[in-house]
């Protein structure tokens, strides 16, 4: 892909720890930029996520803390499983691509087994002991990454090529279809939108022939048209759409969400009403208020301000992931990046332009800042790939 820099792939000791001197330490090459905006992401999530619920008993159980300490619990593992990818290194974790990627796959055909469960509508969700539930989906987009960067940049990092090519590229494209179909089954439209972002950015990044690119649009177009004509889609989904489409369609019925999270950002103003003070967030008239529709929270207690700031700290992110896969010289590393890139653009831009009404309802988190264990430990996992790309680059580049 123009304005990236690939060099043919030299291994290195796998782990990183055991490679840098003291003088050169992991703490010295970390993108600290990168790490702080996303810190900065999750606590004031954790503020939202507080105030969306603290006075929700049928939520908390009647402990207003209840979904902050979550909220906090899953950033820390986050944070957690964020050291433990840079220690281990985005280039070790590709020998185990095939593995992780197999487990990927059956946790989301176990989805459709009796041991899925139906959350607001989406049959996504398996569930654990003690309240807790995992959204397989979630991790798969890391492992989609993964695997196309693997077998994408086999042969160009290996200096045998200079582009993947046709072969090597269907192969990718088969390696992530098969998940996006079950995915779709749920059905689990929002994951399945993401995921095919994914794959666009990937196969860009890559290199590969761009009539595979204009050859994915028009399929994804077809598909769009056949799976509305079907019948792919769950009513709920199709009404969602039809609100879209139509705002005054049905503002009491399907149109709710949409209308009430663009009431509560409408009334915050420049400088918002105050952090716990917000009259419809109290008053629990956004649903979901603390999982996708987050932002309202933001618009209405934060103003044009606060949920400002949120959108800087995102496009902080995005920055320093765009400066990571241009300074790396692997294209493994590359396309790693940018499969994160597209992924956190495309489901940011989402869940704040349905909140706005530019968007279509889907479901879909907001990185970072929306409660949600499976979606947190997903992005804290794919910082830390950012940071071992970052990390284990030479200091010249």
């Amino acid at each position: 892909m123009a304005g990236f820099s690939v060099s043919r792939y030299v291994p290195e000791e796998r782990s990183v720890w055991g490679r840098l001197t003291a003088r050169d330490s992991v703490v010295r090459r970390l993108d600290w930029p990168l790490l702080g905006s996303s810190v900065a992401l999750s606590f004031i999530g954790a503020l939202l996520v507080w105030s969306a619920t603290r006075g929700r008993d049928s939520l908390t159980h009647g402990d207003p803390y209840f979904f902050l300490f979550r909220h906090a619990l899953n950033t820390g593992i986050g944070l957690a499983l964020m050291i433990g990818t840079i220690w281990l290194g985005h280039r070790t974790l590709r020998g185990a691509v095939p593995v992780l990627y197999g487990l990927s796959v059956l946790l989301v055909l176990a989805v459709l087994t009796p041991l899925g469960a139906t959350v607001n509508g989406a049959h996504a969700w398996i569930l654990l002991p003690g309240g807790f539930s995992l959204q397989p989906s979630e991790f798969t987009k890391i492992t989609i990454i993964l695997g196309m960067a693997m077998l994408l940049a086999a042969r160009v990092d290996a200096g045998d090529q200079l582009h993947p090519d046709h072969r090597t590229v269907a192969k990718a494209l088969g390696l992530a279809l098969v998940p996006m179909a079950v995915v779709m089954l749920m059905p689990d439209l929002g994951s399945v939108m993401v995921m095919a972002v994914i794959v666009l950015g990937v196969l860009l990044a890559s290199g590969a022939s761009n009539r595979w690119v204009f050859g994915l649009l028009g399929a994804g177009a077809a598909g769009a048209v056949a799976v509305w004509q079907l019948g792919v889609l769950d009513d709920y989904q199709i009404a969602r759409f039809a609100a879209f489409a139509n705002p005054a369609l049905d503002p009491a019925g399907v149109g709710y969400n949409t209308n009430q999270a663009r009431i509560a950002i409408g009334s915050g103003g420049l400088t918002g009403t105050g952090l716990f003070n917000g009259s419809q967030t109290t008053g629990q008239f956004v649903p979901e208020q603390q999982t996708d529709f987050v932002f309202t929270v933001a618009g209405e207690e934060l103003g044009f301000l606060g949920a400002g700031l949120i959108i800087v700290l995102l496009g902080v992110v995005l920055w320093r992931a765009c400066r990571i896969a241009r300074g790396t010289t692997e294209l493994y590393g590359t396309i790693v990046a940018a499969g994160i890139i597209a992924w956190f653009a495309f489901q940011s831009f989402e869940n704040i332009g349905m909140t706005l009404g530019i968007m279509p309802v889907a479901g879909l988190p907001l990185p970072f800042v929306s409660y949600g264990g499976s979606s947190m430990f997903a992005v804290w996992v794919a910082i830390g790939l950012l940071q071992s790309i970052k990390v284990q680059r030479p200091m010249s580049a």
